[in-house]
């Protein structure tokens, strides 16, 4: 893999990944941008020991461009766009409109700005208390990347080649090195989401990036959780999990010689499934080659299934790394890749209604066996 850095008009970072070492990355943006101004905040919710983040400058975002107007698509000698070249493979840049951007050092009066920012209840709380302030917030810090999977505007990710899947591969590796390696970051997060459904408002296939400046609440929970269990059994529990599974059978949707997909037993969305590395690894860093050279084949092979449950109807989903975080919960974390949909039929989408968005249960529709049972017919 070549790696090739540049800055863009306004200033952001925008990174080439190239299979071939003889590429050759020169053009530089012609536009004439101003620097990016996010003023996004984190404000901390102390009921449930969470952190939020407010952007309110995002509403001015790009919304479903026309095909000819696409920002992610290459540069033509007629229209300048967010990547300066004519062609490229993958490609990395800061987001015009980050969700999270800027210093995350810069804490409010009275605190220590080396302390790095947490989220959930094992993560810690910000300082100082109640009495100073009832409504602690701060500069949002961290950091949010665009990568786009290929220069065609109409393809999916399951269109690309396994070289290309590696390709990406690669770049979520070495971005998660780079961007857990900036001041305050604590954990990164590599997602795809696809379809209007989901909320994509750009339909070129891209994926992003976050730098959390905090511990996510959901990867805080599964910390707690393997530490509960380490404590009770001495095992971990990301390895119990999988054994069991793969034990049980029923949920097994495909399974390589380094990588197992199964439907979690207590699946929440109608489709779901759980991609994990046969040997457990912290993070995208830790893998070995030989995983590494079949998670392509075998994500394809799943991102198929997907699109072949609704008579053709392409399903919205959302794929999202899970990784351990920059400097806690490590020993026990366990890599894994969540692919979840939220059609539940054709023509019928799962919404977080009111048990889901006001109480945070889910109720799934589609039985874990029966989704999995479903994604091993549609297989080829």
């Amino acid at each position: 893999m070549k790696k090739t850095q540049a800055v863009m008009a306004d200033g952001r970072e925008i990174v080439y990944y190239d299979t071939r070492d003889d590429a050759v990355r020169t053009a530089v943006d012609p536009r004439d941008l101003a620097p990016v101004v996010s003023g996004s905040e984190m404000r901390y919710d102390r009921l449930l020991d969470e952190w939020v983040v407010v952007a309110s400058h995002r509403q001015t975002r790009t919304h479903l461009p026309a095909a000819d107007a696409c920002p992610l698509c290459p540069s033509t000698p007629e229209r300048a766009t967010e990547v300066a070249e004519a062609d490229y493979e993958v490609v990395v840049f800061e987001n015009r409109f980050p969700s999270m951007s800027g210093s995350s050092t810069s804490g409010r009066a009275g605190q220590d700005p080396s302390t790095p920012v947490a989220g959930g209840a094992a993560a810690g709380r910000p300082e100082p208390g109640w009495d100073h302030d009832p409504f602690p917030s701060r500069p949002s810090g961290g950091r949010c990347e665009v990568m786009c999977f290929t220069p065609e505007h109409d393809a999916s990710f399951k269109d690309l080649t396994p070289e290309r899947v590696r390709l990406v591969l690669d770049a979520w590796t070495d971005r998660t090195a780079e961007l857990s390696a900036l001041p305050g970051v604590e954990q990164v997060y590599c997602f795809e989401n696809r379809g209007r459904e989901i909320g994509v408002t750009l339909p070129h296939s891209h994926g992003q990036i976050y730098a959390y400046p905090f511990v996510t609440p959901r990867t805080a929970t599964m910390i707690a959780s393997t530490a509960a269990h380490r404590h009770r059994t001495g095992r971990n529990l990301f390895e119990d999990v999988l054994a069991a599974e793969r034990a049980d059978g029923s949920r097994i949707v495909a399974e390589g010689e380094h990588w197992t997909a199964f439907v979690p037993a207590a699946a929440r969305w109608p489709y779901e499934v759980h991609l994990y590395p046969n040997r457990r690894v912290p993070d995208l860093l830790a893998l070995e080659e030989a995983a590494r050279a079949e998670f392509g084949p075998m994500y394809l092979d799943l991102l198929g299934r997907f699109d072949r449950l609704f008579d053709g109807e392409p399903a919205p989903y959302i794929a999202a790394w899970q990784q351990a975080p920059v400097r806690s919960g490590r020993v026990d974390f366990a890599l894994h890749l969540e692919l979840f949909s939220i059609r539940r039929a054709p023509g019928k989408l799962k919404y977080l209604a009111g048990s889901e968005s006001g109480m945070g249960v889910f109720i799934s529709d589609v039985p874990p066996e029966t989704a999995a049972a479903r994604l091993r017919e549609v297989g080829e």
